[in-house]
């Protein structure tokens, strides 16, 4: 059996993070928000986006990554940016993972990326943009994982 959680630090768009908990239901993923919101966990925007699976991953909502440091002590923790200079198809990735993404806006703090710089991932962009909208950086993350995870488990 395969563990994945995905963290998302003060995220703003409603729709984006509804997009991504209907995801997490779809993965048996857990989903966390930390920090400062950009909309009400009862946004209707968010509960339209996560259609009906919503109720299946509800996201939990902590004031600071440290609130997460007991939660999944198996896991090892990736951190997404644009920024990093690894990709996701340089890491192999072990059963029990956590994906951290940032906000929309500003992406993760520079501290934790430079905190941890083995650990700070990216997608590789080869076309023109500077960075992809975040429900599709979740969504391409998590199957990489699961496409790694499956190879392994078969």
């Amino acid at each position: 059996m395969t563990s994945l959680t995905i963290v998302l630090v003060e995220p703003r768009i409603p729709q984006n993070t509804g997009n991504i908990a209907r995801l997490c239901a779809c993965l048996g993923a857990k989903l966390y928000l930390v920090g400062e919101l950009g909309f009400v966990l009862n946004d209707k925007h968010l509960a339209r986006a996560g259609m009906d699976y919503i109720d299946r991953a509800i996201p939990e909502h902590v004031t600071e990554m440290a609130a997460l440091n007991d939660t999944n002590p198996l896991d090892t923790r990736y951190y997404l940016s644009a920024k990093a200079t690894k990709t996701v198809w340089d890491v192999s990735f072990p059963r029990h993972v956590t994906l951290v993404f940032g906000r929309e806006d500003k992406g993760l703090p520079p501290a934790l990326i430079q905190s941890n710089p083995d650990r700070a991932i990216t997608l590789p962009m080869p076309g023109e943009g500077r960075s992809l909208n975040l429900s599709s950086a979740v969504a391409a993350t998590a199957y990489e994982v699961l496409r790694q995870q499956q190879c392994v488990l078969q």
